[in-house]
């Protein structure tokens, strides 16, 4: 109540007084502010946070304890362990932070992302007020004064103090003084603590020429602690570390892409995953790229969709989602990063890209929702190392063939012609092989041609007769282009 009492009374009333002190900024409070303002050792901190840069501010916590000194050269920075909770990925390693300004300058490799979504967000008013004037320093800014610099980009606002406002995060409620700047005719508001050295609270606008503009990048404070003697993250094991123990990849790239129109055609999809052989318990990454089904060049924007693990019947098992808590998952640009652990039993998954259509973040789409199965072969661990294909799904009525082949209604280069055009075509499923060196002759043992007959009778299984099939392959008998 005391902090919009004393806004009305900065701000005023509607007169053009009030809209040139809103222009000019300063609060009535004594003192100044600098990014890394009481920093110390023993602090310990936890942020929910996103940025644009990084999924598109798709959230993710962030929680870091100031260890104490590290000399790098000549410069004395603070090193601090940091943890980061990103979905269902844990990221643990350090960050150097400078002492004039608290931007993350170095640490770990792996935090390199989420370092600079750091220093663009919760470190971004260093670029505003340092502790240090001298040597290119900003210096500290004073509550009063009628601006703290102005943003780099084109039409950009003044940067400054516009109120004092008490907030309320999950880390407390404090007094702060709310610095702002407009951008794009929306509002970027950063709230900060006198003698606190980060914000506490932040929701800002990314600067476009027209339309709504997506965010820049969102933070709170969730838990602030003093006088932390020992690492709070003591038997924390970054996810990656845990993968590697279970045979699972961690360095791996998106080889794996389709592209084709949703089920009603309303838009097309690009999708590309990894690693190429997906295995039950261990990571995937999906790049999906949502195009107007007009011209393969336009990414369609503000996309509002869903990947979901689904049965047979569409019927979903699993909401991406959903267990972020969110209802959807969004897409300013059209183009989405997702990181997930693969859930989905052995065998062929039927992951869905639902897109429940394209509006503005909370607001609901008009048109009917429409979507795209991809089938993914999903493999299980042998003990803790070692993959083991799926058992394929293969359509009954390659089974004509097989039989065909066995009694000799036809010869072997038709069958193999046959199943050379069902690989390639993705409807036959096999296994990574690699191709032996052979001349492809189509000679084929006696013995393939028994297991075909076995498998059309069904005396053996799809996997034995797959089997065979790797065989021709690894042997050269069979040749499959890539």
């Amino acid at each position: 109540m005391a902090g919009s009492l004393i806004a009305i009374l900065l701000l005023g009333t509607f007169s053009p007084m009030a809209s040139a002190q809103f222009q000019s900024g300063g609060v009535n409070k004594e003192g100044s502010w600098y990014a890394g303002e009481g920093l110390k050792q023993g602090d310990y901190f936890s942020y929910s946070m996103c940025h644009v840069d990084y999924k598109e501010c798709a959230t993710f916590e962030i929680d870091f304890w100031i260890k104490g000194d590290k000399q790098v050269g000549s410069e004395t920075k603070w090193l601090a362990e940091a943890v980061v909770y990103d979905g269902n990925k844990v990221i643990k390693g350090e960050l150097e932070l400078g002492k004039i300004a608290p931007e993350p300058t170095g640490g770990s490799a792996e935090l390199g992302v989420y370092r600079g979504a750091f220093k663009s967000s919760i470190a971004w008013l260093s670029a505003f007020a340092t502790s240090d004037g001298s040597s290119g320093g900003k210096g500290p800014k004073e509550f009063k004064s009628t601006s703290w610099g102005k943003i780099g980009n084109i039409g950009g606002e003044q940067v400054m103090p516009t109120a004092i406002e008490t907030v309320t995060v999950k880390a407390g409620t404090w007094e702060t003084v709310l610095v702002s700047w407009k951008t794009g005719g929306y509002v970027s508001k950063v709230w900060i603590v006198d003698n606190f050295p980060f914000p506490i609270k932040a929701q800002t606008w990314t600067h476009v020429s027209e339309g709504i503009p997506p965010p820049e990048y969102r933070f709170e404070l969730l838990e602030y602690r003093e006088n932390v003697s020992t690492s709070p993250f003591a038997g924390i094991v970054s996810t990656d570390v845990k993968a590697a123990e279970m045979g699972c990849k961690t360095n791996y790239e998106r080889t794996q892409s389709i592209k084709k129109p949703t089920k009603n055609f309303s838009y097309q999809i690009h999708a590309f995953y990894g690693p190429s052989e997906v295995t039950q318990g261990c990571s995937m990454q999906w790049l999906i790229e949502f195009i107007s089904k007009y011209d393969d060049t336009q990414y369609l924007n503000q996309v509002q969709y869903d990947l979901l693990l689904v049965d047979e019947n569409l019927n979903p098992i699993r909401s991406i989602a959903q267990e972020e808590g969110r209802k959807f998952l969004f897409s300013p640009s059209g183009q989405a990063l997702v990181d997930i652990m693969v859930e989905a039993e052995p065998g062929i998954a039927r992951y869905a890209v639902w897109v429940y259509g394209l509006a503005p973040e909370g607001i609901v789409p008009s048109t009917p929702a429409d979507y795209l199965v991809i089938e993914i072969p999903v493999y299980a661990r042998e003990g803790s190392v070692t993959p083991v294909a799926p058992s394929p799904q293969i359509p009954s009525w390659i089974k004509n063939n097989a039989g065909w082949w066995a009694d000799g209604s036809i010869d072997d280069s038709s069958f193999v012609q046959g199943i050379q055009f069902l690989i390639k075509e993705g409807i036959m499923k096999i296994p990574p092989t690699t191709p032996g060196t052979g001349t492809g002759s189509n000679e084929i043992p006696s013995w393939i041609k028994n297991n075909a007959g076995w498998w059309a009778d069904g005396s053996i299984d799809d996997s034995s007769f797959v089997q065979g099939i790797q065989f021709l392959i690894k042997e050269g008998i069979m040749k499959i282009s890539s």
